[in-house]
Parts: structure tokens; sequence; C-alpha cells
């Protein structure tokens, strides 16, 4: 079923959002209190309102009325027909470009190697060809005010709390290690081990315990390797947690190859995000057993997750509990991107006291009988929804993930976050395939099965039944159509839990929130009334690609937090008779969905007290942007003549977005962008989402007066492929590729609009 969470519980401190989740009751700070001599006392903590309910406060949707009534134009137009087409007529020169032109009335060419939105606009205005202001143009500014916030205080401020954190766990399980005995003391060396990782990931400086040292080493030589999964017999002698890694995944990557700082802070949160302390146990153990680990080290593991939930509330930091450090770092980087889906410190505590009661003794954890209780506590949570590499599972050919969902439940420090894109890129693989190769394709030994999903996947899943025709066309979803094993059942039972989501819920977070605003661009609909060119098969491919290339932003922007899906191991120059003038695409829900999104992110930063001034003059100035470009859109709906206000604001599009962009880092500022999104371990190989060079959309539009004009804009070129894991690409190697002439082709369902 579709993943939600039910039950989120708030703290405030210093007017800070405090997170914490849990099912039934929940510990507040300081409510778990850690001691070997005597009993802990556990009191229940307030339980204030639901964490999704406060971000939904910031959500306010933007209501508008419109008529769409503007004259149509018959298809195929002839040149004579548009009154600047000899004035535009040198970007025709390329392919097919003035027969797609012609046929649908807008068609994409190449604009070289531009990467910067304000200076595309710059040199459209140069070239005196209308303006045409594009959806993609705004997505990409938002994008950049998304990216440059997170990075400020990540970089400003988390950095150095989980430097704090780090040390005082650390510690802390150096004292502990010091008196404890029997099996508690060797969950106390992996204590020891498991921050001291993160602490030499953030500081190389920092000094490692002996008694870890040889765990530790181990550990940082497989991630600065980065080379994927280890064997099973390596990872069994050397890792801390005796199942195997990803290591690949600890390659920084978006944002975070901009500083040093960055780049430690993404393998350490890298690290708190992806190991998991595991619940599950058997005596028969390994990737394609009942568990990944045997009893006693499941043991051992469990009572780690245990005394780092319990220290949480009792350890101090600057004079508070360390769980407001770490609350902070969660409940801000939540509402950018969402909520864990494996369990939390807050949910570890909240066992402990329905086993325990209100007095506890961390040794006696360690009796047979206490752990049978409270590890079936555990087991009965929430399983997590996305299957992100954990032991690099094995499943037999058309198995489902759910089995690898209980194997791999357990704590995760700083887990990765649940999304819905995510959730469906995870279900959408394993199926055994039929009919002719595709790009879907993965072939063992076992047979062939669907390894990779595709961004159209998401965007059908969402609605858009043009994503789910061009899938059909490439034979993406071709599969058995045994019951309960087939792409086709799989993806219905999908599309109907999205297609149940609200609206309010669609408007969570600023990443649900994006995507959003991606749906009104591929939603299906009556578009009488509206331009021309917009009722075309065309267009909608047109809209998918600028979905799918602002996706490919977001997956970049949140690399480090989202979850990311993995398909397991299968085993088995005229006088003019009329003023050339400008158009702003119509799409006004669109706009409209973008200024909630634009107030949300700076109404809840705002009480988050994460945005710094700066920030809030380029957000306010996007919203006050994407105002106007409402206002307008609706009147050409209507068919109502702009002003000469409204055309001198097109025509100087590019002096109002450098506002927006004034301050943004240059890197921040390109479109040349890409994100791994999943990751088959079949193959061994990665599926990248990326964003290239910006493309020149010509688009023929009808003005009240009656002649036809042809604009042009920037927008997306959007690249999806498949890419060694070993190799994860950071923006720096897309951008060699890219000028180097070896990135990957266009995909083939932009012909129908794109001329190459």
């Amino acid at each position: 079923m579709l993943y939600s969470f039910q039950r989120r519980c708030l703290m405030k401190s210093r007017g800070i959002i405090q997170k914490v989740m849990g099912l039934g009751m929940v510990l507040g700070i300081g409510c778990l209190i850690y001691a070997e001599e005597k009993p802990l006392t556990l009191p229940l903590s307030e339980i204030s309102p639901d964490l999704k309910q406060q971000f939904g406060r910031y959500y306010e949707p933007i209501k508008f009325q419109v008529q769409p009534q503007v004259p149509s134009y018959q298809l195929p137009l002839k040149p004579s027909q548009i009154q600047n087409y000899s004035q535009v007529s040198f970007y025709l020169n390329q392919g097919s470009a003035k027969d797609l032109l012609l046929k649908n009335g807008f068609v994409t060419v190449n604009f070289g190697n531009e990467e910067d939105v304000v200076n595309a606009y710059k040199k459209i205005k140069q070239s005196d060809t209308p303006i045409f202001i594009t959806s993609d143009s705004l997505l990409h500014l938002y994008h950049i005010q998304f990216d440059e916030t997170l990075k400020r205080i990540e970089e400003k401020e988390f950095y150095s709390e989980l430097i704090k954190i780090s040390q005082a766990y650390q510690k802390e399980f150096q004292e502990r290690y010091k008196t404890s005995f029997g099996i508690s003391k060797e969950a106390d060396r992996r204590g020891i081990a498991f921050f001291t990782v993160a602490l030499k990931l953030l500081d190389p400086k920092a000094s490692v315990p002996k008694e870890v040292k040889s765990l530790v080493d181990w550990e940082l030589k497989q991630i600065e390797a980065h080379k994927g999964f280890p064997g099973d017999l390596e990872a069994e002698q050397n890792s801390i947690f005796k199942y195997k890694e990803d290591y690949s995944q600890y390659v920084p990557r978006g944002h975070y190859t901009q500083s040093e700082n960055l780049k430690r802070y993404f393998k350490a949160m890298m690290w708190f995000g992806r190991m998991t302390m595991l619940i599950k146990g058997n005596k028969i153990y390994g990737p394609d057993k009942p568990a990944l680990v045997s009893p006693e080290e499941a043991k051992i593991q469990t009572i780690l997750a245990s005394t780092i939930a319990g220290l949480a509330g009792e350890l101090k930091l600057e004079g508070e509990p360390l769980i407001e450090k770490w609350n902070r770092i969660y409940g801000v980087s939540a509402y950018y991107v969402g909520f864990a889906d494996d369990l939390t410190v807050y949910e570890y505590q909240s066992a402990l006291r329905t086993v325990f009661g209100d007095k506890f003794k961390p040794n006696e954890l360690a009796l047979e009988q206490n752990f049978s209780k409270f590890k079936a506590q555990i087991a009965s949570l929430r399983k997590p929804a996305i299957y992100s590499g954990t032991g690099e599972c094995e499943i037999k050919p058309g198995e489902g993930i759910d089995g690898l969902l209980d194997k791999t439940q357990g704590l995760r420090f700083m887990g990765q976050r649940y999304v819905p894109d995510s959730y469906i890129l995870g279900r959408l693989v394993t199926q055994p395939l039929t009919g002719e190769h595709c790009f879907t394709t993965v072939c063992t030994q076992y047979g062939c099965i669907r390894g990779f999903p595709r961004g159209l996947d998401v965007m059908a899943v969402f609605g858009s039944k043009r994503a789910l025709e061009i899938l059909d066309s490439q034979g993406d979803s071709n599969a058995y159509s045994a019951k309960g094993n087939s792409y086709q059942e799989a993806f219905e039972k999908l599309r109907k839990e999205f297609a149940s989501v609200s609206e309010k819920d669609w408007n969570q977070n600023l990443y649900w929130s994006w995507l959003y605003v991606l749906k009104s661009l591929t939603a299906e609909g009556n578009l009488a009334g509206y331009p021309t060119f917009m009722q075309t098969k065309a267009w909608k491919d047109k809209q998918l690609n600028s979905a799918l290339g602002s996706w490919a932003s977001l997956r970049h922007d949140t690399i480090l937090y989202v979850k990311q899906s993995y398909t397991p191991t299968v085993k088995a120059s005229i006088p003019m008779e009329f003023p050339v003038v400008g158009y702003v695409e119509p799409v006004p829900e669109f706009y409209a969905r973008l200024i909630t999104l634009t107030r949300m992110t700076i109404k809840g930063l705002e009480e988050l007290k994460v945005l710094d001034e700066e920030s809030k003059g380029r957000l306010e100035s996007l919203e006050g942007i994407l105002n106007r470009l409402l206002e307008i859109s609706i009147k050409e709906l209507e068919n109502k003549k702009l002003t000469g206000q409204d055309y001198d604001f097109i025509n100087d599009f590019a002096k109002h977005i450098s506002v927006v962009v004034t301050g943004a880092s240059e890197a921040t500022q390109k479109t040349t962008l890409i994100a791994d999104v999943h990751t088959d371990q079949n193959s061994g190989q990665v599926l990248e989402e990326g964003s290239g060079y910006l493309r020149l959309v010509l688009v023929a539009y009808k003005l009240p007066e009656g002649h036809i004009l042809i604009g042009a804009g920037p927008v997306y070129s959007y690249y999806e492929f498949k890419h060694p894991m070993s190799d994860r690409l950071t923006d720096e190697k897309w951008r060699e590729m890219l000028n180097s002439g070896k990135a990957p082709s266009l995909p083939d369902w932009t012909k129908s609009f794109a001329s190459f």
C-alpha cells in the first residue's frame, strides 16, 4: 500500500519544530535516561500535533477562474500565415525543425551550450525574437532557491552540529565500554566504531580508538574506494554490521561537490542514513536467506540501537539534550524532503517503555526473555517501504520485495527519506519480461526481468496517459500476465493509490509539493479554448520532457536524503503589420501551484528559523514574478489584449529574473545536472536522470488581433540512461560528457517535437 505516516508527534523548543515519531505513546526529550546502576524513570511526554499537519499549515492554495477562448488556427501552418516567420527562420535550419513547427505549431531546437536561464532570455531578446516565457525556466528558478537554501543550512549549521553529536556519542560509548560486559560490551564497541566512522568522515583529523581501529579503517577504505558491494565473507569478517553495503553511494554528488565541508557532510549523513541496525536474525542467514545476519548479531545490533535511542535523551550538548540537535537536523530536512520509512530513535524509546514500563535498566535487554519481548514489540512496528540495497539481498525471478523489507527492518540513526517516486520505481521492477529487449530489460542466468524503471513510470502513475502510451510503445510495460506478477497489475495498484492522495497530502512538504507542481504539466484535461499548439500530442510530449527535466533537478538537490530504490539481485526583417510581442506559456494551474510552493518555502523555513534575508529576498522576488505570470496567462486564455506594461514585463523577463538568482552560486544556476535514482544489483548499473544544455522552443501563438507570431524560450533537455554503479556521476563528470560529445542521445519519444 502507499506508505504514509499517520502518527507523528512534535515538541517545540525555543520556537523550533522538533520531530518525534512513534506509533502509540511517544517519549519526549529526556524521557528515557540511560544509566548502569539505578533504574530509569520513563515519564510520558505531552503528545503534540502531528508534524505533517504542522507542515500542512504552510499550504495555502491559490484560487483562480479562467474561461479559455483563444482563437485556434489550422494545422499544419503555412509560413505565410506567420507574421515574423522570416525573422526567426534562421532557427529552423536544423534537421526537421521547419516541418515540426508547421505540423505542431511549435518545435524545440538546439541552442548551443547555454546552461544559464537568464543568459538564454538575454540572447533571445538580443536576436529581436519575441520572448516566450516557459514553465521550464520557472521550474529551474525554483530549483535554484531550493538548492541554495538547503546547501546554506547544511554548510553553516548542520555540518558542525553533526560533528558535536558524533563526538558526544563516541565519548559516551567509550566510557560504557570500560565497564560493560558480555554481549552489551560488544554492542558498545560497535557503537564506538559506528560514530567514529562518522566522525572521521566529518573531520579527517579525528582520532580512532584502538579497540575499533580495524573496523573503522576497513569501513573508511570501502567508503573512499566506493566500488559497490564487497563479498559476503569479506563483509561478515570486517564490517561493523556484518552485512554488505553499497559503498558506491558514498561518492559526493549533487551540490555536495562544491566544498570540502559539503563533501564530508555528504559522506557522514550517507553513513547515518543508510546503515541499519537490524532486528531480524536467523541461524540460516545471508543475502538469499531468511535473514541477513545471525540471531546473535541481530541481538548485538538491537542492543546498540536501543542504547543509541536511550542516550539521545540523556546526553547533553551545549546545555541542551542531544536529541534537540538531532531533532533540528531531522525536522528541517523533513520539511524539505520528508520522513524516514525506517525506524527512528523515538520508536525504539517507545518500545522500551512498552516492554519495561517506567523503570528500565539497560542490562535487562541482554536477558533472552526480555530481549524476545522487546524484539517482538519492534517487529510489530512498520516495515520500510523502499528497499535501498541493504545486504545486497537476493530474490527469485518474479518475487516481490516485501520479504526484503521484513529482513531490513531496524533503526537508522538519521534514516533516508521515503519519497513517492522512489517507492514507485522500487515497485515497478523484478517482473519477468516478455517480448523484445528494451531499455528496462536486465537479463540474468535465471531469465530476463524488468530490472530498470523509468522516469516515465513516475509520471504515468501520477496520471499521465501519454507517459503510459510511450512505455507501451517502447516495450517497457511488457511483463508476464500471471496474477500478482505483472507490470500492469503493479502499475494499476500504484495508480489507484496515488489517485486517492488528497491535495493536502500532496503538499505535506516541499518535495511532495514540487511533484504536485509537475503533475499540473502532465495532467489530462479538457484543452478546449487553449492555444492550438497546446492541443497536440507533441505538446503533451514536450510537457512530459519539462516535468522530467525538473524531476531530475529535484532528485539532484535531494540526492543525500532521498532513499534510493534498488532492484534486488535475481538468483534463480520585414515590415510588420502588427506589433511583434511576446507570450507567456498559458498554464495558470502550474503558476498557482508554484506560487503556493514558493510561499510554503518562505513560511516554513522562516518558522524553522533557517531562512536568511538574501534567500528570503530571492524567494519573494520569484513569488512576485509568478503572480504576474498567473495574471497574464489568464488574460491570454480569455483572449484579452495585454497592456503595454504586460508586454514590457515579458520583453524584459531576463532583467526581472536576474534578481531571483542574485547571490546564488554559479554552479547552482547551471541546468547541467545529474542524479542517479535507482540501482540494479543484477547488472551493477544505476539509472541516471539528468538535464543538459538548454534547448530553445519556438512556438506559434495567435493574438487577439488575429495574427500569428513565433516566440522563443528556453526549455530543458532531459536525459535518462544507465551507467556503472562504480562510477556514479557527479555534475562535473556529466558536464565533461556533454562538452566532449559523449553524452547519450535524447529519448526517442522526444522526436515528436524536437529537431536534432
